[in-house]
């Protein structure tokens, strides 16, 4: 387990092309150092706190939407693929939450998870593996860019919506002292990239976990989720939410076992050491270091002979909130907050809260729920096969 305190000792390396950002580089590819960072990472923080009112029910009204499709799939033909309803249902999600624009109803149409996804291909290329022999996955995917300009009309339309969905956040990117365009382009990146590409990934690996967890966490979670909700008059509150401890630890036990970016390469920015269990390592100024976070997070000298499983209710509790320092998923430690001045995912605290809505909404719609998994390029592949609807409590009442 790495035992260093330090921040901000590595400066990224490999970044995206620029050509289709107007050479602008993004705050994920920017270090702290750079006053570009502190005023892009400012704006994202701004537009989180400008909409945090409005994630719950707008995260309940298009999973609801969701889940009555996953009933009439299954109804039809015994089954429903999750990954590409949700694939659907988080791009408008995410666009409605963020700027109160549903894409879906803009000019992007139904196309828009499908230009997306096709534009992040083009970012992540460099760190997957589609099975080929080594001899052409090295240098058709891991050596050199894929050409640009064949996702340059697909991000044309993308960087449209966000212009004129986004205009409330670009006039307040402006008085940070950013250019509307080099915002705008940020705006694609961090929502596209980062909350879309997040969220593709998040919400199969949780379903997966509590799909193969079985019934017995199934009631527990009903209990706990529908008590909170009955205690807050049946609404899904802030509140209620924090109140559910075994619903937290199950998003925070996902992200541990399957952190949605999992890779970190960079160049140290000054001579340093790095102590694990068992040594010392001397890193020198330049030196080009590669994290893979998994191996900090299944560490079994932290979680023990069940580091590599899924345990629901590892963080339950004062023994269980102690681990939490151990869990990097967010580019950091759980127990530590993004700020202007690291490189903390500025969306932590609503991909923990998204996710913990994602079981809340799961369980007050249904007492239990059965689903095949298997894998896929980015993670978890889910097909629920069927559900057994909410026999009490609050339901999904608004």
């Amino acid at each position: 387990m790495d035992k260093v305190e330090k921040k901000n000792l590595f400066t990224g390396t490999y970044m995206p092309s620029t050509s289709l950002t107007g050479g602008y580089r993004v705050c994920s590819y920017l270090d702290p150092s750079e006053p570009t960072h502190t005023k892009v990472k400012q704006m994202l923080f701004n537009l989180l706190l400008s909409r945090k009112d409005e994630v719950v029910p707008t995260f309940r009204s298009n999973f609801s939407a969701l889940f009555a499709t996953v009933e009439s799939e299954i109804a039809k033909s015994g089954k429903a693929a999750f990954n590409k309803l949700n694939d659907v249902t988080s791009f408008d999600f995410i666009g409605e939450a963020y700027f109160g624009v549903r894409p879906s109803s803009t000019d992007l149409g139904s196309g828009g998870p499908t230009k997306a996804a096709k534009w992040l291909i083009w970012q992540l290329h460099p760190l997957v593996t589609l099975g080929l022999p080594m001899i052409l996955e090295e240098p058709l995917l891991h050596t050199f860019h894929l050409p640009p300009f064949l996702v340059k009309g697909d991000y044309k339309a993308l960087y449209k919506y966000y212009s004129t969905a986004g205009k409330q956040a670009l006039d307040m990117a402006e008085t940070l002292g950013l250019s509307r365009e080099e915002a705008c382009h940020n705006l694609v990146f961090a929502t596209t990239f980062n909350s879309y590409g997040g969220l593709k990934v998040l919400f199969p690996g949780l379903l997966a976990n509590i799909a193969n967890a079985g019934e017995k966490l199934h009631e527990k979670l009903v209990a706990e989720i529908r008590g909170a909700v009955a205690e807050a008059g049946g609404k899904v509150t802030l509140a209620a939410v924090e109140k559910m401890e075994l619903t937290k630890s199950v998003v925070w036990e996902s992200l541990r076992l399957d952190p949605p970016v999992k890779f970190q390469y960079g160049h140290a920015k000054k001579d340093l050491e790095i102590a694990s269990h068992d040594g010392v390592f001397q890193v020198k100024k330049g030196e080009m270091l590669f994290g893979y976070q998994p191996c900090a997070t299944k560490d079994t000298r932290v979680f023990g002979a069940t580091a590599r499983e899924f345990v629901p209710d590892r963080f339950v509790g004062d023994e269980g909130s102690k681990l939490l320092q151990y869990v990097y998923w967010s580019n950091g430690r759980e127990t530590e907050s993004p700020s202007v001045h690291n490189k903390q995912c500025p969306g932590k605290n609503f991909v923990v809260l998204v996710g913990r809505l994602f079981v809340v909404e799961l369980f007050l719609r249904y007492d239990t729920f059965t689903a095949t998994v298997s894998t896929e390029l980015l993670g978890a592949s889910v097909n629920f096969t069927s559900v057994t609807k909410a026999t009490s409590g609050p339901g999904i009442s608004e």
